[in-house]
């Protein structure tokens, strides 16, 4: 048998968590001459794009696109309705948490940041404490993360609002649903969210370069009260647009409102319940292998409680450097990127290397998982990782029980 041959060839499989695998479709939709911006077929499915985006935040309320990245869906949410001098409060879960109270802060809201680690969800006994303890109402705005891509964190955002409510007071919740959006359930109006935040290169199938900002009436009033917000910024025209320049503030994002239109019929023809039953059990089986190398050597899944879990992406810890290696071996030897841990170690900290995360969201199936995983062991096996067996068939027990 032939000996270090590279088996890279063929097409690569990206299995970060985001930007996701785009859809040929998405790409083909993408794939044309730039078309007029002032009349004909782009101007005329624009208001149903947006209707359609708003199913799947599972609001009737209001919806505001940006040309930018998550980042951009923070900022915008936050200058609609934080001025400088506001309290918000931050309860993190990981680095991205943290990121969203750095980025108010920068906006100069004052930030109360209750950092929860890297591996437990929000302490809700410890929020309500805080807010019954605010009489005077002085938060402003809950920035809470659905799921921290970092640490892979669900936290229950319907049970923060019940929080909220308990305790009488009148912040808004805002929700950063970057990483869950299309693959966590997620049911805006009927959890009580005033404004959820994603992006189009996770569950939305859709190259980076789009953000969504979805906000109540509440929202809407607080925006409102406001004495001034960047042109940019306001969400005003933006959820109101008749000319297709004031749904962007501008020219339009052409080829990606394209692929938009195709990744939401791909969505919508599929439905919601079957794409988070799908992100369910493909991350199930994510899960049982992953628990099955967990019982011998150092392979860990971050999140110990699987109600916990993202079904988007999952944080896995190895031994350093192992994990770094793993990553490096299965990208060069079987074209399979996973991705780096992120936020779980201070920059230049060796530590850094003993973590990585799995994206599985979006366009995804049962084969790709099964391919995953079984480079992954792999990858294990080449590089004489300790770890426990049985991870595929594990697996396949999962996928194979589930239809």
């Amino acid at each position: 048998m032939a000996h270090s041959i590279s088996l890279a060839q063929g097409r690569p499989y990206l299995a970060i968590p985001g930007p996701s695998v785009m859809p040929d479709a998405v790409l083909t939709a993408m794939h044309r001459p730039t078309p007029n911006i002032y009349a004909g077929e782009l101007v005329e499915m624009m208001p149903g794009l947006m209707e359609d985006l708003k199913k799947v935040a599972r609001t009737k309320h209001h919806a505001a696109m940006y040309i930018g990245n998550g980042h951009a869906g923070w900022e915008a949410a936050l200058c609609n309705v934080i001025m400088p001098g506001d309290k918000v409060l931050v309860p993190a879960t990981g680095h991205f948490g943290i990121s969203w109270g750095e980025m108010a802060k920068a906006l100069g809201a004052e930030v109360e940041l209750i950092d929860f680690g890297r591996n437990s969800p929000i302490q809700l006994d410890r929020i309500a404490e805080i807010l019954e303890a605010d009489k005077a109402h002085e938060i402003k705005a809950v920035l809470g993360v659905h799921v921290d891509t970092s640490s892979s964190v669900r936290n229950d955002l319907a049970a923060l609002r019940a929080v909220l409510d308990a305790a009488g007071h009148p912040a808004l919740l805002m929700a950063d649903c970057i990483a869950s959006m299309g693959c966590d359930r997620f049911e805006m109006d009927t959890w009580g969210v005033d404004i959820a935040v994603t992006a189009s290169q996770k569950g939305l199938m859709v190259p980076p370069g789009l953000a969504f900002v979805f906000f109540n009436d509440r929202a809407a009033e607080a925006r409102a009260r406001l004495p001034r917000v960047s042109r940019y910024w306001d969400w005003t025209q933006r959820a109101n647009g008749v000319e297709l320049f004031e749904y962007h503030c501008g020219t339009a994002p052409t080829q990606h409102l394209y692929g938009l239109r195709a990744a939401l019929d791909m969505i919508h023809n599929e439905g919601m319940e079957h794409i988070w039953q799908r992100h369910a059990v493909l991350a199930e089986a994510v899960w049982a292998a992953c628990e099955a190398w967990s019982q011998k050597g150092s392979f860990a899944i971050n999140i110990a409680d699987r109600s916990h879990r993202s079904h988007a992406v999952t944080a896995l810890r190895l031994q350093s450097p192992q994990a770094t290696e793993l990553r490096y071996w299965v990208e060069q030897n079987l074209g399979l990127t996973l991705g780096i841990g992120l936020g779980m170690a201070a920059p230049g900290d060796p530590a850094r290397d003993g973590f990585f995360r799995l994206g599985h969201m979006g366009h995804v199936n049962g084969h790709m998982i099964m391919g995953m995983l079984g480079g992954i062991e792999a990858g294990l096996s080449a590089l004489n990782i300790e770890r426990g067996f049985g991870a595929l068939d594990a697996a396949a027990a999962v996928i194979g029980g589930a239809v």
